[in-house]
């Protein structure tokens, strides 16, 4: 009889155990409402042809409603994560100048830097009244802002009636101004879940992104050097496959059932794999000497792993109740997988709400 050492039978009985533990099969609780998530894959509608109008949203903001979330998640970073940003330049200085909401003018009009103002909002929401006044929503917005959360202040600005959207409460009238620009920019948070959130009488939007995995390069040749490698990598067949797909989507987009038909086709099952066969598969083999390719499907993987735990956590302060997380297309597939590990929570079928 053949008898293995110890260690190694010791090593291939942990990793049939491993094999074996798979959490997303464990669901619970078997008693009690179920904490249910529904992942929207969007396009960024900033990046849409012309030809789309924001009034083609109509349908689809129907059909979302529909579902009646009891939160909205975006793809957007929080002020708090930006507060710890600021504090580390010489790393995310390029991830704050582009993701980063600006709290300056805010805090001039409210004199409350993030954590202060932060403070604030949680402890006004936590005594909300059912039925506040013009001025407390005010205040809210004016807090939001100087939180480094605008898609939230624009929601309480939604809320207001239009006679009462106006300076005072904390609001300068150059704060104001920004608010009456940020709703009408073309954007997935200010086009859809803003509206969506007012519309369901949700006070707030949640930021779940996460850049904290963002790293600069060395150099400008490096990040030239890093741009090319991708580039090249992602010149494939299943990326002329999603350009050819992208362009039939976005020849119907004029109308309020082409945009309907273009988030049916981009939440389809079948687009993870061609997602990852055009760009993350393919950079994963991409050949440089840097291994850039590997470099950007670790952080690509960070990003979500950390995206995913945002909104797991956001979970457990509304236990039994609806989130619709709103997301670039391209994270829905990972998301989805990372969230169907966790043994509270069920996803929503994105087909079925938006059939």
């Amino acid at each position: 009889m053949l008898r293995l050492p110890f260690t190694l039978l010791l090593a291939v009985t942990i990793n049939a155990g491993a094999a074996d533990f798979e959490p997303g099969k464990l669901k619970g609780p078997k008693n009690g409402p179920q904490n249910e998530v529904l992942v929207l894959g969007t396009p960024h509608l900033s990046q849409l042809p012309a030809n789309f109008a924001p009034a083609g949203l109509g349908t689809l903001n129907e059909r979302l409603a529909a579902w009646r979330p009891q939160a909205i998640a975006i793809e957007a970073l929080s002020g708090t994560q930006c507060a710890f940003m600021r504090q580390f330049p010489h790393r995310y200085q390029d991830s704050i100048d582009s993701y980063c909401w600006d709290p300056a003018p805010a805090r001039a009009a409210t004199l409350l830097d993030v954590p202060a103002a932060t403070r604030q909002v949680e402890t006004m929401l936590a005594s909300w009244p059912s039925a506040p006044s013009a001025a407390q929503r005010r205040r809210l917005a004016a807090l939001f802002l100087a939180a480094g959360e605008p898609a939230s202040a624009v929601v309480q600005w939604l809320r207001l009636p239009e006679a009462e959207r106006k300076s005072g409460d904390g609001l300068s009238a150059k704060l104001v101004s920004t608010l009456n620009t940020l709703r009408g920019k073309r954007n997935e948070t200010y086009l859809i879940a803003a509206p969506l959130a007012a519309r369901l009488g949700l006070e707030r939007l949640h930021a779940f992104d996460d850049h904290t995995a963002d790293q600069p390069m060395k150099d400008e040749a490096d990040h030239k050097r890093y741009g090319a490698a991708l580039m090249k990598a992602w010149d494939n067949p299943a990326g002329a496959k999603r350009k050819q797909q992208d362009e039939a989507i976005y020849a119907r987009i004029g109308s309020p059932e082409g945009v309907l038909a273009m988030y049916q086709a981009l939440n389809a099952p079948d687009q993870w794999q061609l997602v990852f066969d055009n760009d993350f598969g393919a950079a994963l083999e991409e050949p440089s000497p840097q291994r850039y390719g590997r470099d950007y499907v670790g952080y690509w993987e960070t990003r979500n792993l950390r995206m995913a735990a945002n909104i797991r956590e956001l979970m457990n302060v509304r236990i039994g109740g609806r989130i619709l997380v709103l997301v670039g297309a391209s994270h829905k597939g990972y998301l989805d997988a990372y969230l169907d590990q966790m043994h509270d929570l069920r996803l929503a079928d994105a087909q079925q709400v938006l059939k």
